[in-house]
């Protein structure tokens, strides 16, 4: 072999590979390149997504009124069902929820005030209960959604037009449930049949008369005359027990109303009938866990828990005029049996095997 031509042909090889490998680290430059400008550009995209998805993390504004005082535990009071319900559709305060609370401590002149106050603020729904206190927040704005909840009987009491098409800006639940009051009085007397005059104990307000002349029609139909007693305050209370013990009412239905559903007006007025020795039926179960005889009504967690499921769907676009106003569906009835043995009664079998439970 010629020397020069295998040094010619060995240099020849060299330059070749030399070549490649210039080739590969120039294909692999401008592959880092484009590398490095992708994530770049992906990042410079990327920031004002970002900056996008964080204005659009809305935090909604709520507003919450109630008659009675804030209570001690919010957990166990059937309030505390709302916030409950809220938190199991992903909304918690704090984070993208702000509850604006108001309690009006039972005195009603504070309801247009209060009202007032949160259809001041920019709020996305107001949640209200009782009757008188949605009527105070329905006056005072009419473009804020409003939620009700306790509501009693909507549609007689003139708070929406039609159960199935509110109208306007309220919608919620109602405790309208037909006979209510009148199944409460046949209770009353099934537990006490040798009664013949019932006092009726109410708080004196327009929402309360369609409730006492259920109960005025089913007392006829049963042969009993009612007493009616009006009372407001803890001391109209009072009399309003010594008012049915000289009518001699031998038995209570209480009318369902803020001002007896304190835990200290709970606990009077099942004291009150006890001293008296009458038997007495209320529309809540804490009645009955303070010691009253009987208690028979719609859940008040359930309605609280319910107008949550109303909240998410007006937040997320819903107009409460689409929403129907829901009757109730869960009802609870209560019944204190060291009540009825205190007062010499007799439970019957078939108030026994229809109560939620007995208290002994």
């Amino acid at each position: 072999m010629n020397r020069k031509t295998g040094h010619g042909q060995a240099g020849l090889r060299r330059r070749v590979r030399t070549d490649e490998i210039e080739k590969s680290q120039a294909c692999s430059d401008r592959s880092t390149r484009r590398k490095f400008l992708l994530a770049l550009g992906a990042g410079a995209l990327a920031a004002p997504f970002a900056a996008f998805a964080q204005q659009q993390a809305k935090v909604w504004r709520v507003g919450f009124i109630a008659p009675q005082g804030r209570p001690a535990s919010m957990d166990s009071h059937f309030y505390g069902a709302f916030p409950r319900g809220m938190r199991e559709l992903g909304y918690v305060e704090g984070k993208n929820l702000v509850i604006e609370w108001r309690f009006a401590d039972n005195k009603s002149e504070r309801y247009p005030e209060l009202a007032a106050e949160l259809a001041g603020l920019k709020l996305d729904v107001i949640v209200a209960a009782t009757p008188p206190v949605i009527a105070a927040v329905k006056k005072a704005t009419s473009t804020i959604p409003i939620v009700m909840t306790t509501s009693g009987d909507p549609l007689g009491s003139g708070l929406v037009k039609s159960l199935a098409h509110p109208e306007a800006n309220v919608t919620g639940t109602s405790l309208l449930a037909g006979d209510i009051n009148a199944k409460r009085l046949q209770m009353l007397l099934r537990m006490a049949p040798k009664v013949s005059r019932v006092a009726v104990l109410l708080s004196p307000t327009v929402f309360q008369t369609a409730n006492l002349e259920t109960v005025q029609v089913a007392a006829r139909k049963s042969g009993v005359k009612v007493a009616v007693m009006e009372a407001s305050t803890p001391q109209e209370i009072d009399k309003a027990f010594a008012g049915m013990a000289r009518d001699k009412a031998r038995a209570v239905l209480v009318l369902p109303h803020p001002v007896f559903n304190t835990p200290a007006q709970l606990r009077q007025i099942a004291d009150l009938a006890s001293k008296g020795r009458m038997p007495s039926i209320h529309a809540i179960r804490e009645y009955a866990e303070a010691g009253g005889l009987m208690s028979y009504g719609p859940s008040f967690a359930d309605s609280f828990h319910r107008a949550a499921t109303y909240v998410d769907k007006i937040l997320k676009g819903a107009k409460p005029a689409d929403l129907p106003v829901e009757q109730p569906t869960k009802f609870e009835f209560f019944i204190n049996g060291r009540t009825a043995k205190a007062l010499g009664l007799a439970i019957p079998q078939s108030l026994l095997v229809s109560a939620d439970k007995v208290i002994e």
